[in-house]
């Protein structure tokens, strides 16, 4: 259904959850064959000229430092305390070109060293070249408590950021309304709790460059 309060198709968080995967590394994410929508949470200043000008590249948005996307609602719920935040309470919806998200996915560089590389130096020799990091973290219920499934965050810095922030970015979304409206839903444990539709999305992990 499409909820009054924001433009993305929603369906009951309870409906959602018995399709989503119980446990395991997966991008749930609202996305069609052109785009994939992400989100992020900001102070007013940066979020506000977000909404009026489509784009991130105010005064108060740094392309200096690393900026963190999540394509999963849930766990942006999580990390802002649904909008509650100091400095989190505009919570944005950011539709970005799918061919553009998915590169960024390929192109990732865990933040921490693993044993898909052939040795720490390797890795760490990935970590200089690439512009994005990545993160599985446990993801959340709506009341917050950790989940066996893991949840994707990319940190993104230099030019990739700066795509992001400008030519890659489709749509800025307020979701405040939508946020406020189901805050205490969630909280509560209602069954009436609408989130954003989203799906699993598959992406080839494997890079073509040799670790």
């Amino acid at each position: 259904m499409n909820n009054a309060v924001t433009p993305l198709p929603t369906e009951l968080h309870e409906l959602q959850r018995k399709r989503w995967p119980q446990s395991g590394r997966h991008i749930l994410a609202h996305h069609d064959a052109n785009s994939v929508i992400v989100y992020q949470a900001y102070r007013p200043a940066i979020g506000e000229y977000a909404i009026r000008h489509g784009r991130l590249d105010g005064p108060d948005f740094s392309l200096s430092r690393m900026s963190w996307i999540k394509p999963n609602f849930l766990w942006m719920m999580y990390r802002s305390s649904w909008g509650t935040k100091e400095g989190q309470e505009v919570v944005l919806g950011l539709r970005l070109r799918r061919s553009f998200f998915e590169r960024v996915v390929r192109e990732a560089v865990p933040s921490t060293f693993d044993a898909s590389y052939a040795s720490r130096e390797a890795w760490q020799e990935a970590v200089g070249r690439s512009e994005v990091r990545l993160q599985w973290d446990p993801d959340h219920s709506p009341k917050g408590g950790k989940l066996e499934r893991r949840a994707i965050q990319l940190g993104l810095r230099g030019r990739t950021l700066a795509a992001f922030a400008h030519e890659e970015l489709l749509e800025v979304i307020d979701m405040r309304a939508f946020v406020a409206a189901q805050r205490l839903l969630a909280q509560d444990d209602s069954p009436e709790l609408q989130l954003p539709l989203e799906q699993v999305l598959d992406i080839d992990f494997e890079k073509e460059d040799s670790k």
